[in-house]
């Protein structure tokens, strides 16, 4: 299925709608609650992307999966989850694991770390340390200096300071209407989050699994 963009009126608009009832047009600092929306306010925000994937399923280290997107965000994925509970790695991480991490309801910060300075990664930990659902990586060869993905989501920025991050956050980290499994653990005792499988950048070779689309 082709991605398609998908504007938005203003974000002004989702942004009050987000927020409480409170009548502050830009989003606040700190990572706010994610409720379950009644729908897909995401929607509403300009630039995010969506796309479906049909019927995944999971492989094994050390099989590779085809990803259609870089970075992924749907389609086939590792069967153990990057642990996903307010964790900010300092490695770039495998995409096949971050991906099921998403299938939880998670909310993947991803940035390049050759084009997003010191102070704006320490801007967008402070969203994820500690926050559950929340994750955050490195990911070298981004395209832009930063990308949020959540399950079939995907928004890419220039600033961190981009009010569209906390409204990315708010309408999709465990929204139950836009992930697979509502309720699933982002808990992974199993996954070493000091030594995660790394991540390859290199293209999926020839027999890699199909992601799925």
């Amino acid at each position: 299925m082709r991605i398609r963009p998908l504007l938005a009126a203003g974000l002004v608009a989702m942004a009050t709608a987000c927020s409480s009832g409170t009548d502050q047009a830009t989003p606040p600092a700190t990572t706010p609650s994610a409720a379950p929306q009644p729908e897909d306010v995401s929607l509403k925000i300009p630039g995010i992307e969506v796309k479906e994937y049909r019927d995944p399923g999971h492989v094994e280290i050390p099989t590779r999966v085809a990803y259609d997107q870089s970075p992924p965000f749907g389609g086939y994925h590792d069967a153990s989850w990057a642990a996903c509970n307010g964790v900010v790695y300092t490695k770039a991480v495998r995409n096949e694991n971050m991906v099921h991490s998403l299938e939880h309801g998670a909310v993947w910060i991803a940035y390049n770390p050759e084009t997003l300075a010191g102070a704006g990664v320490e801007a967008l930990a402070k969203k994820v340390t500690g926050v559950p659902y929340m994750v955050m990586s490195p990911y070298p060869g981004l395209d832009k200096p930063i990308s949020l993905q959540s399950w079939e989501h995907q928004l890419k920025l220039d600033d961190p300071a981009d009010p569209r991050v906390d409204a990315f956050i708010v309408a999709l980290k465990q929204n139950e209407y836009t992930h697979p499994e509502p309720g699933a653990t982002c808990d992974n005792p199993e996954f070493d989050q000091d030594d995660p499988p790394p991540f390859d950048p290199s293209p999926a070779p020839a027999g890699s699994v199909p992601v799925g689309s």
